[in-house]
């Protein structure tokens, strides 16, 4: 039996919350396991960054878009089960995305940055990896590169996230049959510090028996019987999918790659998939509200094309959903509205702070060539973000107050003197993170006025909210750790609940 103590504040938290509905004794959900019928469709939903604030948000933004106070608009916390999952990792009570992908993909704690190994880096087995050794195909899709910490997390065994063109070479190892989504950093090996030649990535995937579908046109014409690695034509930040308030229609979205994925994988021996959304969390280290809200909106898609695929086989799918660890400390509630919200006033946003930043910011630059006038500007945010240099601010929230406009000011003409980078001090790095000056202070301005705050610009060690239904749903209920999540899965995939050092065959379990 697996044992687990949870810290008696977590536990406190959950008994008087909202887990109050779904709670069960720490222990008793740590040690739940499934002893039916084995899932044949697996599916785990990733929202990266994506704690209950980010999941909160995207509910009030539609419910007020409807003109509501509140409703329950996503797909994902209208499953029947809900859990709550801690996220620390072995070292810190804060996670990165790569030891909390290891948690729940092998069930060990580790440090942050490894993949795939134990914080002593002795590799473990993936249930991904378990799920193709008992035969069943396995996908991985994700919204940023494919090398990207959460993906790698079920292929690779890496002692550094970092080294990106060994873990795409962990990838075609793997002979996982479909990944879909972003592409990859380093598929030729320039960062490698392993010995030359290097062979690129996706030749060496191609002489694996991979089909690469680099557009939408050649990712429509997969099908059955192939493997695929399929990514996005226009890739806009770091290899990876454009957000979705910048998405174009010739764009490949998180959804359809997850149906692509079921329509590849589907077959008499069943199938593993995850899916995550990892631009949730980009968007929340650059604190930007509504960019975030829309990726998880789009992510909440991609997870209702799963729940049509169960609606056809219910005695055999299983879902869960949940976040790797929350990001950015995204509040419902600003100092300055005290009791109010205004999230419609998002709406006058029209790109990321990513588009506005690489393109918008950096045309103007080009244009004007050192001749940088804020009056200039203003036209500019106004169009991109709704937010207005003139009118009463008291009747319009969009309407900019004096010392909004100073901010605005200021951090227009760091952005012109190219302090766009990490902050040379710890002041100016709390004002923008490293992120350009005039486009952090545009989106905090605009999510203040909306009721909306952030207390950082990186991860937080709150818990965040895990949602199931389906086969052996019930067992992922309650307060556990994120290496419980594994051991739940391999219970449903009817495998012993325990964690599996690579050298080991799942045979031998």
């Amino acid at each position: 039996m697996i044992t687990r103590r949870v810290p008696f504040t977590l536990a406190l938290l959950a008994l008087l919350g909202f887990w109050a509905a779904v709670w069960v004794a720490p222990s008793e959900a740590a040690t739940a396991t499934y002893s039916g019928q084995p899932a044949k469709y697996v599916f785990f939903f990733i929202g990266d960054g994506m704690g209950m604030p980010q999941r909160s948000a995207a509910e009030f933004y539609a419910a007020a878009k409807a003109g509501k106070i509140s409703d329950i608009t996503l797909a994902i916390d209208k499953l029947p089960v809900q859990g709550m999952t801690t996220t620390y990792s072995s070292e810190s009570p804060i996670t990165d995305s790569a030891a909390a992908g290891t948690a729940m993909a092998c069930g060990v704690k580790t440090y942050n940055a490894a993949l795939g190994m134990d914080a002593n880096k002795n590799p473990y087995t993936s249930i991904a990896e378990m799920a193709r050794d008992k035969g069943m195909l396995v996908g991985i899709v994700s919204s940023v590169s494919i090398d990207h910490a959460t993906p790698a997390s079920f292929y690779a065994h890496q002692p550094s996230r970092n080294t990106m063109y060994e873990i795409g070479l962990d990838l075609v190892a793997s002979k996982f049959d479909y990944f879909g989504g972003g592409g990859f950093v380093d598929p030729s090996g320039k960062k490698s510090k392993l010995p030359e030649p290097r062979e690129n990535v996706l030749d060496a995937a191609k002489k694996a028996g991979y089909t690469v579908a680099a557009d939408k046109a050649s990712f429509e014409k997969l099908a059955k019987g192939v493997k695929a690695i399929a990514y996005n034509a226009w890739l806009q930040d770091a290899e990876a999918l454009p957000y979705d308030i910048d998405t174009r229609k010739e764009d490949i979205s998180l959804a359809e790659f997850t149906a692509k994925g079921i329509e590849l994988l589907d077959n008499p021996k069943g199938f593993f998939m995850m899916v995550e959304g990892g631009k949730i969390d980009w968007a929340c280290h650059a604190n930007d509200a509504l960019t975030s809200i829309k990726d998880t909106q789009a992510f909440d898609e991609s997870m209702k094309v799963a729940l049509a695929f169960m609606a056809k086989h219910p005695k055999e799918t299983v879902i869960v959903v949940t976040g790797d660890h929350e990001c950015g400390g995204l509040t419902i509630g600003f100092a300055g509205t005290k009791y109010e919200n205004f999230f419609t006033v998002l709406d006058g946003q029209k790109v990321s702070f990513q588009k506005f930043s690489a393109e918008i910011l950096k045309e103007y630059k080009e244009k004007n060539a050192g001749k940088y006038n804020f009056d200039d500007m203003k036209p500019i945010i106004t169009a991109n973000f709704g937010l207005k240099f003139e009118g009463d601010a008291k009747a319009d929230r969009a309407v900019l107050k004096d010392f909004e406009i100073a901010q605005l000011k200021e951090a227009f003409e760091r952005s012109m003197a190219g302090d766009t980078e990490k902050s040379k001090d710890e002041q100016t790095y709390l004002l923008y993170g490293g992120y350009s000056p005039l486009t952090v202070t545009i989106t905090h301005i605009l999510n203040q006025k909306a009721g909306l705050a952030w207390t950082s610009y990186s991860h937080t060690g709150v818990p965040v909210a895990t949602s199931a239904d389906g086969v052996g749903a019930e067992i992922f209920g309650g307060l556990y750790d994120n290496t419980d999540l594994a051991l739940k899965f391999m219970s449903v995939m009817g495998l012993p609940a325990k964690a599996v050092p690579l050298t080991k065959s799942v045979a031998q379990n």
